[in-house]
């Protein structure tokens, strides 16, 4: 049955790249003009532009997807939102996920790629890990960011989890930053993304449900740097836990 539907699963991973190209030329024509409104406003307009591409994607490619929330968002709080990192869609969903303005921290290679790279640049926080002081140029970005009540999105595990367990080692930067700026700390669980593309191959894709879970959130009151690991530890077991509780589907007891 798999050799049979094989083919298809071919026919529909080019259909879905060619509705993921087609839809991001008006994205790009219109993140041209609005990237002149400046880094904070243009940008924002620039994530409101993607937020109605993957409106339109997700639908045309037959994946449902749906937010959960363990503890609704304060409607003007900002946040950093920490995801778990196990799939390539999950860059697109980012959209789907958080409907306020926000800057995901993203690598500074991909803002290389024709016109995608062009919007990319100006609606995410690239961080170059090359040295040490293009990784502190970003982390001032983020911080500047926040104080101006945008929120942003870290993956916390840097790379694609690859191991069977629910998640992998979490580094200090998101941690640090939420201490340093006084920012609650919001952990989603992207917890279908494994099942809809999975990270062997872009040619993984499937339609069927997404779900992204929001957790309580963390307050960072208190903490100080030296705490940085301890609120690590923290919202790594939080999350953790819950995607046992949910049954992830990549865990192998």
């Amino acid at each position: 049955m798999k050799v049979v539907l094989k083919p298809l699963q071919w026919l529909y991973c080019l259909y879905a790249l060619l509705c993921f190209i087609v839809l991001m030329v008006p994205v790009f024509l219109f993140a041209v003009p609005a990237s002149f409104a400046g880094r904070i406003r243009g940008g924002d307009l620039i994530y409101k532009a993607c937020i109605f591409w993957a409106d339109a994607w997700f639908a045309l490619v037959f994946i449902r997807h749906r937010n959960i929330y363990e503890q609704p968002l304060q409607k003007d709080a900002s946040y950093i939102f920490v995801a778990n990192h196990i799939s390539y869609l999950d860059a697109a969903i980012i959209p789907k996920v958080v409907r306020k303005p926000l800057r995901p921290l993203g690598k500074a290679e991909l803002g290389k790629v024709p016109v995608f790279g062009f919007i990319y640049k100006r609606a995410i926080v690239s961080v170059d890990r090359s040295s040490a002081a293009n990784r502190a140029k970003s982390v001032q970005v983020l911080k500047s960011i926040l104080r101006k009540g945008i929120s942003v999105l870290v993956f916390p595990e840097g790379t694609f989890n690859l191991t069977r367990q629910p998640l992998k080692d979490f580094y200090d930067g998101a941690f640090r930053i939420a201490i340093e700026t006084g920012t609650p700390i919001k952990p989603v669980l992207f917890l279908d993304t494994y099942d809809r593309m999975h990270y062997k191959s872009i040619f993984s894709l499937t339609p069927g449900r997404n779900r992204c879970i929001f957790l309580e959130e963390v307050n960072t009151q208190g903490f100080t740097l030296k705490d940085v690991g301890l609120l690590r530890d923290q919202v790594f077991c939080q999350m953790e836990a819950k995607l046992q509780q949910y049954r992830a589907s990549w865990i192998q007891e």
